[in-house]
C-alpha cells in the first residue's frame, strides 16, 4: 500500500500512533531538530526544555533527571509507534527527518507532532533504525545527557521498552481485527530492531514481552512504582543512582 498524504491508515491505531501531516498548519512549531540543537535550560523557549519542566511539574518530579527520563521516553514511544504502524500497516514508512517533523512540547497526541512532507521510505528494520535511532534518539538523548544525569544504559532501556511497547500495541490491534499477519510483521521488526548495537544488551524479548535491564526512575515520582517491564521487581530503597545505568 503506497503512502496516502494523511497517513490515514494510522487513525485506528489511536492518537499515540497518529500522525498530523500538512506545511500550513506545522509552521508555526518548532522541529525537533531545532529541539535538539540546543537543550540548554538557560535556552528560552527551546521545546525539549519545556516538555521536562511541564514533566516535572506534572508528576512532581523531585528531580529533573527523572522528568527528563520519562519525557524521553514518550518521545521515544511516539516516534516508535508512528514508525512502526506505517512499516507494518504501509510496508513503507514516511521520512522523519528532524528537520520535517515540528513538535508542540506543549501538546498531546497526535497533535504533538506534525510532519510537513510526506517523502515515502522503505519499510525495513535497517530504514527503520536509520529514521528512529540515529535521526532522533541518538540526537535527543545527547541533548538530556548535557543537562541530565542520565546514564546510557537508562536512556537504551527507554529506547528498548518504547519500541516493544509499539510493537506490543501493534499485535494487540492486528489480532483483535484478525490480521495475523500484520502482527507477525510487528513482532519481526520489534526483534530486528532489539537487536540493532544501539538496542542489544538493553532487554529480553519473549513474544511480545519486553524485560528491560535498567531502570526509568519513575518509581522515584510520588505514588509512582514500578514499570511492568522494570529490571526491579519492587521500587528499590538504595541510592537513586544505582538504578540510573
Amino acid at each position: 500500500m503506497d503512502l496516502d498524504p494523511d497517513l490515514a491508515a494510522l487513525r485506528p491505531l489511536g492518537g499515540f500512533f497518529e500522525l498530523r501531516t500538512g506545511g500550513a498548519a506545522a509552521g508555526p512549531l518548532p522541529t525537533l531538530a531545532q529541539a535538539y540543537a540546543d537543550a540548554s535550560p538557560d535556552v528560552c523557549g527551546n521545546p525539549l526544555v519545556s516538555r521536562v519542566r511541564k514533566v516535572v511539574d506534572a508528576l512532581h518530579a523531585p528531580e529533573s533527571r527523572v522528568a527528563a527520563s520519562v519525557a524521553h521516553q514518550g518521545l521515544a514511544a511516539r516516534l516508535w509507534s508512528v514508525a512502526l504502524g506505517c512499516a507494518v500497516l504501509y510496508g513503507r514508512l514516511p521520512d522523519l527527518d528532524a528537520r520535517l517533523l515540528h513538535w508542540d512540547a506543549d501538546g498531546s497526541a497526535p497533535d504533538d507532532l506534525w510532519l510537513s512532507d510526506v517523502r515515502p521510505l522503505p519499510g525495513d528494520a535497517s530504514t527503520v533504525a536509520d529514521v528512529v535511532l540515529h535521526g532522533h534518539l541518538e540526537p535527543l538523548s545527547a541533548a538530556l545527557r548535557v543537562h541530565h544525569r542520565l546514564a546510557p544504559g537508562l536512556l537504551r532501556g527507554n529506547a528498548a521498552s518504547a519500541l516493544a511497547g509499539a510493537a506490543r500495541e501493534l499485535d494487540r490491534w492486528a489480532r483483535r481485527h484478525g490480521r495475523t499477519d500484520l502482527a507477525a510483521r510487528a513482532r519481526y521488526l520489534a526483534a530486528e530492531l532489539l537487536g540493532h548495537p544501539l538496542l542489544a544488551g538493553s532487554g529480553t524479548l519473549t513474544g511480545t514481552a519486553f524485560r528491560r535491564r535498567s531502570c526509568c526512575l519513575y518509581y522515584r515520582v510520588p505514588g509512582g512504582g514500578v514499570c511492568g517491564d522494570c529490571c526491579f521487581p519492587r521500587p528499590p530503597r538504595s541510592s537513586p543512582r544505582a538504578s540510573s545505568g
